[in-house]
């Protein structure tokens, strides 16, 4: 299984097709996807796609929103970064871009449907999956079609779905959001809690088993 996850990988570390073969205008610079992932790993932490300062280092949640993401999910920087126990999984792998505004694009369209479904089917031991924004929550979940606060306000529901690998929605844990945050207060006082009980319930599993 780790073999058939390494050559993975490699492929998707090697795909130029949003380049080469785009749906709508091409990836206007060099692809440079990237993911974390390893057979081994009970936790998913799927945001929308990298930012500019994840393209420049290939390592993803270097930045403000990574610090406030583990402070929500109550991890150090060494268990966040640990791919025997965290995989990040972007609904797109490659810094999409920007618009005319400034704002990060959407995820390409050509990534998800060539790659996540046989990502996660390498992915045997998950059981817990961070929904980070609306793209996330759309490709994960069924009924997902209302707004990013629809969702998140049904997270009782979401993370109690019947299954091995439950899923957890959060909005984007970027400042943009701060007011988001500020309006909602119930999503610290009850989500917050529930989600750091759940990850470090899987942290202590032994790293690689």
């Amino acid at each position: 299984m780790a073999r058939s996850l390494d050559r993975l990988v490699a492929q998707i570390r090697a795909c130029r097709v949003c380049r080469d073969n785009p749906v709508g205008p091409p990836l206007p610079h060099e692809p440079r996807p990237v993911l974390r992932v390893s057979t081994t790993a009970r936790i998913a932490v799927c945001g929308q796609a990298p930012g500019i300062r994840v393209h420049a280092s290939g390592k993803p949640f270097t930045d403000p929103s990574g610090v406030r993401l583990r402070r929500w999910m109550g991890v150090t920087e060494d268990e966040f970064y640990d791919t025997r126990r965290v995989a990040v999984v972007p609904v797109g792998f490659c810094f999409p871009g920007y618009d005319a505004a400034g704002a990060d694009l959407p995820p390409r369209r050509e990534c998800a449907p060539l790659w996540r479904a046989r990502v996660f089917a390498e992915l045997p031991r998950l059981e817990l999956i961070l929904l980070i924004g609306h793209h996330a929550q759309r490709w994960h979940l069924s009924g997902a079609g209302g707004s990013m606060t629809r969702t998140v306000e049904r997270w009782r529901e979401i993370y109690g779905r019947p299954g091995r690998c439950r899923a957890i929605p959060l909005p984007h844990p970027s400042w943009r959001n701060n007011a988001w945050v500020t309006k909602h207060p119930w999503f610290e006082a009850e989500v917050i809690p529930c989600l750091q009980q759940e990850v470090q319930r899987l942290l202590r599993y032994p790293a690689g088993q």
